[in-house]
């Protein structure tokens, strides 16, 4: 049998984020776009920032499921740029997902949060993250989404 997977952390993201703006109901469901301001990167030996710019494309398919595609950049302290397209999934009781549209901080455990980020990058120490796959698990708080990223090895 081949051997599963096993999991390496690769970074911790603390994305900052501006107030929904809420486009409304559209054909796929409740769209809203969330515009990510800021926040801090930690990985292992390196840190950085998250760059002002980007943003969260939402779509709440169901009361329970929330399809989100995140877009933004990094920079590390070394002056480094890495482009993110990160699509996620969120799953929650009708409740939950209403209190989260609310801005209301809700017990991570009560949420199915997964993503799987992708990486560009012209950095040479990073060139490695292009040629690998990853995921993450969030938290969403009212002002900042906090990631923990992984590589599968």
């Amino acid at each position: 049998m081949i051997k599963a997977p096993e999991l390496k952390h690769f970074a911790t993201l603390e994305v900052e984020v501006d107030r929904p703006l809420e486009i409304g109901a559209s054909i796929n469901g409740h769209r809203r776009i969330i515009s990510i301001t800021g926040g801090r990167v930690y990985g292992d030996g390196w840190q950085g920032k998250v760059l002002p710019g980007g943003a969260d494309f939402q779509v709440i398919v169901t009361p329970r499921l929330t399809l989100l595609d995140a877009r933004y950049a990094i920079e590390t302290d070394e002056g480094e740029r890495i482009y993110i397209h990160n699509d996620a999934i969120r799953v929650a009781s009708e409740e939950v997902t209403q209190q989260i549209k609310d801005g209301v901080l809700v017990d991570p455990d009560l949420i199915y949060f997964r993503c799987r980020p992708k990486f560009e990058t012209e950095a040479k120490r990073f060139q490695w993250i292009t040629e690998r796959l990853f995921i993450g698990v969030g938290v969403r708080k009212p002002d900042v989404v906090e990631l923990q990223l992984f590589e599968v090895l």
